[in-house]
């Protein structure tokens, strides 16, 4: 089954969450998105294979959003924030004398930047890993929150030259994690808050602020 695209303001959109638990009924009224599974390693192989097979089709989104939750120990909960910029904190071959962060051999900035073209939504730097972060996991972070996901969805994206923009809610962080419902409390909150930046994405594109691919010509 192809990966599900929405069109927004003469554009087509692919929508990228990790897991339904994060698709409330505020975004549900919004998109369909491609779910890609937690992890980085689930997010590369799920997105590399949805854009591959939209590039087949000859229908690549002209924009990619990935959206959901992020743990932070410094931003507001349930604050909504545009991803600036992501590193993967997965990677250190500084043994090797490469930075951490930083693929060998791969010419790449450390951190990625991210686009941000919504008006009004605040920004934040993001670190992508395969571990959950909690309590004093934070301290050796210097970026404001975390995710397991986008590093690797904006991977592929740029494989396939196709823009991202990142769009994360704070649903943990403040205090030590004692279970799984401490992050999904927040999620609920969070549906409504991102569903609110998702609605941003149409005038920005209007705007000329989000630069995207070719309009689509209307369905019918």
């Amino acid at each position: 089954m192809a990966a599900p695209l929405t069109p927004v303001a003469g554009r087509r959109l692919l929508f990228i969450m990790a897991h339904a638990a994060e698709y409330g009924p505020h975004l549900r009224a919004r998109f369909t998105p491609l779910f890609t599974g937690v992890g980085p390693v689930e997010a590369a192989v799920t997105t590399t294979a949805a854009l591959a097979g939209l590039q087949a089709a000859g229908k690549l989104p002209d924009l990619v959003v990935c959206l959901g939750s992020a743990g932070s120990a410094r931003l507001k909960p349930c604050g909504v924030y545009q991803v600036a910029s992501v590193a993967w904190r997965d990677m250190d071959a500084s043994a090797l004398g490469f930075a951490p962060g930083a693929t060998p051999f791969l010419d790449l900035p450390v951190p990625l930047p991210v686009l941000c073209a919504l008006p009004g939504l605040p920004v934040a730097s993001l670190s992508t890993g395969g571990n959950v972060v909690s309590g004093a996991g934070y301290d050796a972070l210097s970026e404001d929150m975390v995710d397991m996901e986008t590093y690797a969805v904006l991977r592929a994206c740029q494989r396939f030259d196709v823009p991202l923009i990142g769009l994360r809610g704070i649903s943990d962080g403040k205090t030590e994690l004692t279970g799984l419902q401490d992050w999904t409390a927040a999620l609920p909150n969070l549906d409504a808050r991102l569903a609110d930046a998702v609605d941003l994405i149409a005038p920005a594109i209007h705007s000329g602020a989000v630069i995207t691919g070719q309009s689509i010509a209307p369905e019918g």
